[in-house]
């Protein structure tokens, strides 16, 4: 039998495995398709190494419960991520696997509570098309491979809609309902929204107005007591941390309690002073590329769509709180593509029944059959540009390294992507063009994840820097930065020393002088971009490009001979925070 038609039943065949099986297997592709290339790569800018370097701080002082940042207290986010870096990393002992295991384990929960809630709303191949759905998403690939909150909180709160859904729609279960509420609770104390699953009892509440009779036994006075949990949940990290503050009894740390509990929370939701973008960002630059080709598949499956939302409340619930998490997340003017990656679990839930029994529009599978061949011509061309040294590509890959080698070696990855991309499409020509789409990036993702972390290891990680430095700076010698960077202190096999993230540069540059001049063997970070008051950069030894900065090494004849003394002496030295690396 030719290979195309019998792919094209296959499917069939997997979903008719007794439902165990065809978990297990489902569970296999995901584990497989996630847990590809952890351990291959370091942390990378922005947040990664910053979690990564809180977390490591963590196993080596053995404080946990105020998270520190270069001995400095780190307020922007709660601990729960990073307890969970800290505890692989303290039960591994491999940084470069434990900042990553958090996130990858999260998102397999995710794919698994996708499935199973699909399956017991409707069957298991709606189970099995709603968590292949969302592995299709690129965006919730890209977050189960990164260190960054949003997976981590995205499963917890898949965790409560999960509960809330199975309580309101399959069958009352009280023990789901406060389960659900419980990780709402876990979700705040993550990352602060994790509170969105709240929105489903807005088309929940609805329902019941429309039809009375609707949820017996689930909507009743005890629903009342579910606040009560999360914030149970909540208290037992917030009173800790309030009596250690307490405790404490200092500046820095009373900053850090009403930074945490109110600058990164209501302040920064309504009046953010980062990320700032139109109300329409998520709408056009964020949820047509990251989560295709779901919003194209929603428009090719609109009319049964609409109609399934009739005859089946659920989809409509979901449908709805979809919405409202885009919605909620629009009027915040700071916004980041990440944040509404929680709705993205139940637009796959909410996607799947209809296309288990309806095709899509006629016009749909040409349509991913052209852009299917459009991105592997892309991705060809753009690999035998690389090779010909193309002077925008140049230039782009200057910003990281000079070595002309390794625009040659991404090229190479990429072109190979685009084989993959065009030999699926001769190969599967006869197949579902979605499935097609779907095997085509499994395979594209695998291949990144080994050789393209190995390419670009090097270029996002500081350490050419710091290695030019640190053939300068003698053993036993110190390292100092200016407006630091905290991939420069978790890769630094020298004591490491900087002056506060929260002071301006003018405060940071006397504060430096005053170190260099009472510390021997003290040697200085900075950009070459930078005007210092007290150092001059004559003299000064180049290191090197990273992260789109060019960087001196100042030494003591960098120093003026004067300088003022700063409002406040602040340095915080962390003694070889690099050691992991061995």
């Amino acid at each position: 039998m030719p290979a195309a038609p019998y792919l094209r039943h296959l499917p069939e065949t997997l979903f008719n495995l007794p439902r165990n099986r065809l978990l297990l297997m489902l569970m296999a592709l995901a584990a497989l398709i996630i847990l590809s290339g952890i351990g291959l790569r370091s942390p990378w800018p922005a947040d990664e190494p910053r979690f990564a370097e809180v977390a490591r701080e963590m196993v080596a002082s053995g404080q946990w419960l105020l998270p520190m940042r270069g001995g400095e207290l780190y307020p922007d986010k709660p601990p729960v991520f990073m307890w969970a870096i800290a505890f692989f990393y303290w039960l591994t002992g491999n940084l470069k696997l434990a900042f990553l295991l958090p996130n990858a384990l999260c998102s397999l929960l995710t794919v698994a509570l996708v499935f199973d809630l699909a399956s017991r709303l409707w069957n298991q191949k709606t189970g099995a098309i709603a968590a292949l759905l969302l592995m299709l998403a690129p965006q919730f690939l890209i977050q189960a491979q990164k260190a960054q909150i949003d997976a981590m909180v995205a499963s917890w709160i898949m965790v409560a809609c999960y509960g809330l859904i199975r309580h309101f729609f399959v069958q009352a279960s009280w023990g789901w309902y406060f389960l659900a509420w419980a990780f709402m609770g876990l979700g705040i104390i993550t990352k602060g929204v994790g509170f969105l699953p709240v929105f489903l009892f807005l088309p929940v509440l609805v329902l019941k107005w429309r039809d009375g009779t609707r949820f017996q036994g689930a909507l009743t006075w005890r629903c009342a007591l579910g606040p009560l949990i999360m914030l149970a949940v909540v208290a037992a990290w917030l009173v800790p941390m309030w009596l250690a503050v307490d405790h404490l009894g200092t500046e820095e740390a009373l900053t850090y309690r009403n930074n945490i509990l109110f600058k990164q929370t209501g302040e920064r939701y309504a009046d953010s002073w980062g990320h700032l973008q139109p109300w329409y960002y998520y709408l056009t630059s964020v949820i047509p590329s990251l989560w295709f080709p779901l919003p194209l598949l929603l428009l090719a499956v609109l009319l049964p769509l609409l109609e399934s939302l009739r005859r089946q409340p659920v989809v409509l619930t979901a449908l709805v709180w979809v919405t409202l998490v885009v919605v909620f997340f629009s009027i915040s003017p700071g916004k980041r593509g990440v944040y509404v990656l929680p709705a993205l679990p139940l637009l796959a839930l909410a996607l799947a029944p209809v296309i288990t029994v309806h095709r899509p529009a006629a016009w749909f599978p040409p349509l991913m059959t052209g852009l299917h061949g459009l991105l592997a011509l892309a991705l060809i061309t753009v690999g035998i540009l690389a090779w010909n040294d193309h002077p925008k590509l140049v230039d782009k890959v200057s910003d990281y390294t000079q070595d002309p080698a390794r625009l040659h070696e991404a090229g190479s990855l990429v072109f190979c992507l685009g084989l993959i991309w065009l030999v699926s499409l001769g190969a599967l020509w006869r197949a579902h063009a979605l499935g097609r789409w779907f095997i085509a990036l499994m395979l594209s993702w695998l291949v990144f994840t080994v050789w393209g972390y190995r390419i670009l290891e090097p270029l996002r990680t500081p350490r050419n820097v710091l290695l030019a430095a640190e053939q300068v700076v003698p053993v036993g010698g110190q390292i100092g930065m200016i407006n630091f960077r905290e991939q420069f202190i978790l890769f630094s096999q020298r004591d490491f020393t900087h002056f506060s993230y929260f002071s301006d540069t003018e405060q940071e540059n006397r504060n430096a002088w005053q170190w260099m001049l009472e510390t021997p063997d003290s040697y200085l970070i900075v950009a070459d971009d930078k005007q210092l008051s007290c150092f001059v950069m004559e003299g000064a030894h180049p290191l090197g490009t990273a992260h789109r900065d060019a960087y001196v090494l100042l030494t003591d004849e960098q120093m003026t001979e004067r300088c003022e003394t700063p409002e406040r002496v602040l340095r915080f030295t962390t003694e070889t925070p690099g050691a992991w690396q061995h």
